[in-house]
């Protein structure tokens, strides 16, 4: 086994552990912040039904950021929809048999990553052309969309102009689930992929990405607009009513 294999193998291994670590974490202590007051963003619905639907709008469509501006939707809609298929289209290197959904998906996942990159490459243009958004800006919020534009184009690098040895990429992955570390392809762009995807694996769970968990646990989204049916008391203040 090559040095290469052995670096790569670890790297996963560390990356998939501080992410799983760091969302558990996370999502553990999203679920313990306490939540006062009654406020969800009206107009809200008043039963929880109302708010199931309200957050499945809210996942799948981006209704919010629909109403408030259309080109953003249009930029982040396209980013999130092409990731999502891209990533169905990955689970043929963790699968075997390939389920047969993600057989049918491949030709739309294929192309999925050039809509990703638009919608991408429009978010970060947003941040310097908006003055607004300039402003308020970070180091970080450039880099996590850099690193995101360069993950989806190396990746349609080797779908449209140099391809990779996907069997023998799929055989390394397979070992590493079973922990059966099979040889990985010396490709250049895939190891520059491939390295790419292990550091926004490490550095999700402390980035603004979390949004994508934290979604769930945002009152303004998953609170019920019934305050005069039903006392809203918080966790922390029904345990000291009960130690009265």
């Amino acid at each position: 086994m090559s040095t290469l294999t052995i670096i790569y193998a670890g790297m996963f291994y560390l990356a998939t552990l501080l992410l799983v670590a760091g969302l558990v974490f996370k999502i553990y202590d999203y679920s313990r912040t306490p939540a006062p007051l009654k406020i969800p963003t009206t107009p809200a619905p008043t039963t929880q039904k109302g708010v199931v639907y309200r957050m499945a709008k809210e996942v799948v469509l981006f209704e919010s950021l629909f109403k408030s501006n259309k080109w953003i939707w249009v930029f982040g809609w396209l980013f999130h929809f092409g990731l999502f298929l891209v990533l169905a289209r990955h689970l043929r290197y963790f699968t075997e048999p390939v389920w047969s959904w993600v057989g049918f998906i491949q030709p739309f996942g294929k192309y999925a990553s050039i809509m990703m990159v638009i919608g991408l490459a429009g978010l970060l243009a947003r941040r310097f052309v908006v003055d607004r958004v300039r402003y308020i800006s970070t180091p970080s919020d450039y880099l996590m969309l850099v690193l995101l534009i360069a993950i989806g184009v190396s990746g349609m690098l080797m779908t449209f102009v140099a391809h990779t040895d996907i069997v023998g990429l799929k055989a390394f992955f397979m070992g590493l689930m079973y922990f059966d570390v099979q040889p990985l392809p010396a490709d250049p762009i895939l190891l520059a992929h491939l390295a790419l995807v292990a550091l926004l694996m490490v550095i999700f769970p402390v980035s603004k990405l979390l949004h994508a968990p934290g979604i769930f646990f945002s009152p303004t989204r998953n609170q019920a607009d019934n305050p005069r049916e039903h006392r809203h008391v918080a966790a922390w203040a029904a345990r000291l009513d009960q130690n009265n």
